[in-house]
């Protein structure tokens, strides 16, 4: 409790109103009363939301019960409907800043991905540089992906802290379900995808489960290894660590690998420039000649099989064809025995 009243605080210092969302249809509750009461002591506008008021008539009658709370007329709505939606918005417009056009700048989409309790949420506030997503030794305490925008010299990131992803067996339908799969939505919509690993775990098949899925979507990818101040260290731990990355993930063996500590803050300014490093390559198009000699290359090391009537293969070229505007290149390769 005092972790989710620590980021409401923070919302509110940012808002320009709130909207206190209470229950039409089991009226005033205890807690209901215990939040209006500290939201009257903030100094934003509270603008109070009576939901499951399916029915016009009826609904008048549950929003009349929370007059007690002292935030003001409450505005009968449904969610489910939508119904009353328009008075509350109309009303909530009038606390909110003229717009102001700002420069677009294209902002660097940074997905940070892995299982639960590796640091994910500590390496976001770290990024940030003050406590942004809630940090708990208690698993699964982030549970939806959470955006925030970061500027580090001239260029512009926006991070994705995700939920843990735990084994599909272990996950039960429910909050943890769809956060999962807002984290797989993040993954598809980065540019560049952090894969954090717990240096005092290792690499688990769950990572390596990760690190599939990471390939199969065709995103840029750092692999960012955590906790790395609490791991007892000689002349060769890193250098065994890093044969167990490649090793398991030999899949993302092109993918920069960061030794780092979200609670110390050691090489994390770093890791952005490895995004930038990832991006440039994952943008990058190679045109159909340098394809085609890499080819020619390929073909002079390791010859086309035979049929079984003795013909070889013969590797005539391969025309680039752009998989999108955010994929990896990628080739078709015309052959002919």
């Amino acid at each position: 409790m005092p972790y989710i009243r620590e980021q409401a605080q923070l919302a509110l210092a940012e808002a320009s109103a709130a909207v206190l969302v209470v229950d039409g249809q089991t009226g005033p509750t205890e807690s209901d009363r215990e939040i209006a009461t500290w939201l009257r002591q903030q100094s934003v506008p509270v603008v109070l939301a009576v939901n499951k008021c399916e029915s016009v008539d009826q609904g008048l009658v549950q929003a009349a019960q929370f007059w007690e709370l002292g935030l003001g007329e409450p505005y009968p709505v449904s969610g489910i409907h939508g119904s009353g939606t328009g008075e509350l918005l109309d009303v909530l417009v009038e606390y909110l800043p003229e717009t102001v056009a700002e420069a677009d700048l294209e902002a660097i989409k940074v997905a940070i991905v892995g299982r639960p309790n590796v640091g994910k949420s500590s390496l976001l506030n770290a990024f940030v540089g003050e406590t942004r997503a809630i940090v708990s030794p208690i698993s699964g305490t982030t549970r939806d992906a959470i955006d925030m925008q970061v500027t580090y010299g001239d260029q512009v990131y926006r991070l994705v802290d995700t939920a843990g992803i735990r084994k599909k067996k272990s996950v039960e339908y429910g909050p943890e379900f769809f956060g999962i799969n807002r984290a797989f939505k993040a993954i598809r919509r980065a540019d560049v995808v952090l894969l954090v690993i717990d240096a005092l775990d290792g690499v688990t098949e769950q990572d390596q489960k990760l690190a599939g899925r990471i390939e199969e979507d065709g995103r840029a990818c750092v692999i960012v290894v955590n906790k790395w101040d609490a791991v007892e260290k000689d002349s060769y731990t890193i250098y065994d660590f890093d044969h167990q990355i490649k090793a398991r993930l030999n899949f993302l063996d092109w993918a920069k690998r960061i030794y780092v500590s979200a609670k110390t803050g050691q090489r994390v300014p770093k890791i952005l420039e490895l995004v930038d490093q990832a991006v440039a390559q994952h943008r990058r198009r190679v045109s159909t000649s340098v394809v085609n000699e890499v080819l020619e290359d390929a073909a002079k090391w390791h010859s086309p099989p035979t049929t079984r009537q003795g013909r070889q293969g013969r590797i005539y070229y391969a025309p680039r064809s752009p998989c999108g505007p955010r994929r990896l290149p990628c080739s078709s390769t015309i052959l002919s025995c």
